[in-house]
């Protein structure tokens, strides 16, 4: 079911107004008519069935039928991922909002090929936020998930403290450590995953996550592209935290 955002909150029998893209998305590209329904999440965060009642010239008329269910996961996620290049960002914070990361930044380390000046890194803010906007309501989730801003190493380690950090690595040993945090995810209200760019980390780099309370983790016997890293450990700690709160 096709699923849209609205900046107030939503309650049954509410009315509901879509204007400007959406209104044009919903008319024009999905042809959709009165009667026809939509899930509607309000600035709350609370997801709604709602059934359109009029398609006027300027806007869409809906009304707020019931309640459906919220698709978050009950752990905050979020991804600090070093600067990569741009189809590959582009993929990396698409894939990460659809397994259910809340929250994506940017973050330049000592490898990255890539290097953005200021203005550059407001374009691409903006860019990679429409872009996990749109992941979003392909994917059914209940918020749209922030990207940005773009962070040195120091201040996103700084960002994630009080979080359970996990640090994929190549030199870590066996898959103890990240089966461990399956347990401890019922515990955790936040996860903050670092992921190296394509050149990996310096080795300097990986002693100050260390030393800010940072976890080494293996994701196998593979070294995995740093645009498979982020979504391969993000989508372990999804279904773990699904099987957890099933369980």
């Amino acid at each position: 079911m096709y699923h849209f955002f609205v900046k107030e909150p939503v309650r049954v029998c509410d009315t509901v107004r879509i204007t400007g893209s959406d209104y044009n998305h919903i008319k024009n590209v999905l042809r959709m008519h009165a009667d026809d329904t939509v899930v509607l999440t309000g600035s709350d965060g609370l997801p709604y069935y709602c059934v359109i009642r009029d398609v006027t010239t300027d806007e869409i008329i809906l009304e707020a039928d019931r309640a459906a269910d919220a698709p978050e996961l009950s752990v905050c996620i979020t991804l600090y991922q070093g600067l990569a290049k741009g189809e590959k960002m582009d993929g990396i914070i698409q894939k990460s909002v659809e397994l259910g990361a809340v929250r994506i930044v940017p973050v330049e380390m000592d490898r990255c090929v890539v290097r953005l000046d200021e203005r550059k890194k407001e374009s691409r803010t903006a860019r990679w936020q429409a872009i996990a906007e749109s992941a979003a309501k392909q994917s059914g989730r209940g918020i749209i998930p922030s990207v940005g801003p773009v962070m040195g190493l120091d201040e996103a380690l700084h960002d994630a403290d009080g979080s359970l950090i996990l640090l994929p690595y190549e030199n870590a040993e066996g898959m103890e450590t990240l089966a461990a945090t399956a347990a401890e995810l019922k515990e955790s209200d936040s996860v903050s995953v670092f992921i190296g760019p394509e050149g990996g980390y310096e080795p300097d780099e990986v002693t100050k996550a260390l030393c800010a309370g940072a976890r080494l983790v293996s994701l196998g016997r593979r070294i995995l592209r740093t645009e498979t890293a982020g979504p391969a450990l993000i989508a372990f700690l999804m279904l773990t935290d699904e099987i957890n709160n099933r369980g």
